[in-house]
C-alpha cells in the first residue's frame, strides 16, 4: 500500500506537467477549432529559457532560491509568450481562412523549425541542472519502504494548482475571457459585436505559452535535464491528455493530464515500463470509443 501511494505521488506531480501543456491545446482548439502541433516545442523552448536563466543567476552569485525562481517565471514566461505569439501570427493567422489542412501543415513547420534551432543553438546533448529545491517529507514509513514527498513535488503541484485558479478566474470574470468564450461560440458573429478576433487569438496563444513555459520549468526541476526533443514527446502525451479529458473543456484538460500521469506511473510500476505509452494510449482508444467527445467534453453543435 505504502508502494501504491508514492507512485500516487508521482503520477500526481508527473500529470500536473501535462495538465499545464494540455491547457495550451485546449484553449487553442475551443476558440479556432484547430491543434496547434508547435505547443510542445514552444514548451521544450521554455524548458531552456529557464535552464539558461538559473545557470545565469548562479553565475551572479544569486544564491536564494524563491528570489531566483520567481525571476525565472517571470523572464521565461515573457519570452516564451513571444514564441506562442508567433506562431499565431506568421503560423496560423495568414492561413486561417484556408482550408483545414493548411494550418496543420504549418504549425507540423514550426514544431520542426523550432526542435531545429534549440538543436542547433544548443547542441543536442542533455543539458542538466544541478538540484535546486532539495529536501521532502516522510508521510508514511513500514519496515520495508516510506512514502517520501518532495519538496519539488509540492512546488510543482502548488503552481499548477494556483495557475489553474487564477487562469479560470480569467476566462470566467475578464473582458479577455469573455471576449475568448464569445469567439468559441462563433467567431464571425462575436466579430460583428465588437470583439477584436485577432488580438483575442493572439493573447489565447501567449497565455498557453506562458502557461507551457512554467510547465518546461516545472519539468526542468523536477528532471533536471532538458533536450531539444522532449517537446515531441510531452507534447504528444499532453495532446492526448487534452483529448482525454474533453477538448476544448479546461477542467477536462487538467484531468486529462492527470489521467494520463497516472496512467504512465503506475503502469511503469507495476508492468513494463517499456509499454508505458502503449497503455496510456490504449486507454485513450477505449474511452473515444465510449465517450467519442472526451470524459468531460461536449458534443460539438452545429451551427446554422
Amino acid at each position: 500500500m505504502e508502494y501504491f501511494f508514492q507512485q500516487l505521488i508521482n503520477g500526481v506531480t508527473l500529470g500536473s506537467i501535462y495538465g499545464l501543456i494540455a491547457i495550451g491545446y485546449t484553449m487553442v482548439y475551443g476558440i479556432i477549432g484547430m491543434i496547434n502541433f508547435a505547443h510542445g516545442d514552444v514548451f521544450m523552448v521554455g524548458g531552456f529559457i529557464a535552464l539558461i536563466c538559473f545557470l545565469a543567476l548562479m553565475a551572479m552569485g544569486l544564491t536564494a532560491i524563491p528570489l531566483a525562481l520567481f525571476i525565472v517565471l517571470l523572464v521565461a514566461m515573457g519570452l516564451t509568450a513571444l514564441y506562442g505569439w508567433t506562431v499565431e501570427r506568421f503560423a496560423y493567422r495568414p492561413l486561417r481562412g484556408s482550408f483545414r489542412l493548411a494550418p496543420l501543415i504549418s504549425a507540423i513547420g514550426m514544431s520542426i523549425i523550432l526542435q531545429n534551432y534549440v538543436q542547433i543553438a544548443q547542441g543536442a546533448r542533455v543539458k542538466s541542472l544541478p538540484p535546486l529545491i532539495e529536501g521532502g517529507h516522510t508521510l508514511f514509513e513500514s519496515e520495508t519502504f516510506s512514502v517520501q514527498l518532495s519538496n519539488v513535488q509540492i512546488v510543482v503541484v502548488l503552481t499548477t494548482l494556483v495557475l489553474m485558479v487564477a487562469f479560470s478566474l480569467v476566462v470566467a470574470k475578464t473582458r479577455l475571457g469573455r471576449d475568448m468564450r464569445a469567439c468559441e461560440q462563433d467567431l464571425k458573429m462575436a466579430s460583428l459585436l465588437g470583439v477584436d478576433i485577432d488580438r483575442t487569438i493572439s493573447l489565447t496563444f501567449v497565455i498557453g505559452a506562458a502557461l507551457a513555459s512554467v510547465a518546461g520549468i516545472m519539468y526542468l526541476l523536477y528532471y533536471g535535464v532538458v533536450d531539444f526533443f522532449i517537446g515531441f514527446v510531452a507534447g504528444v502525451k499532453a495532446f492526448t491528455a487534452a483529448v482525454l479529458g474533453g477538448i476544448g473543456s479546461l477542467p477536462g484538460a487538467m484531468l486529462g493530464g492527470l489521467l494520463i500521469g497516472l496512467i504512465e506511473t503506475m503502469w511503469s510500476a507495476y508492468f513494463s515500463i517499456e509499454y508505458k505509452d502503449v497503455a496510456a494510449f490504449s486507454i485513450l482508444i477505449v474511452v473515444l470509443i465510449f465517450l467519442p467527445t472526451g470524459i468531460l467534453g461536449r458534443p460539438e453543435v452545429e451551427k446554422v
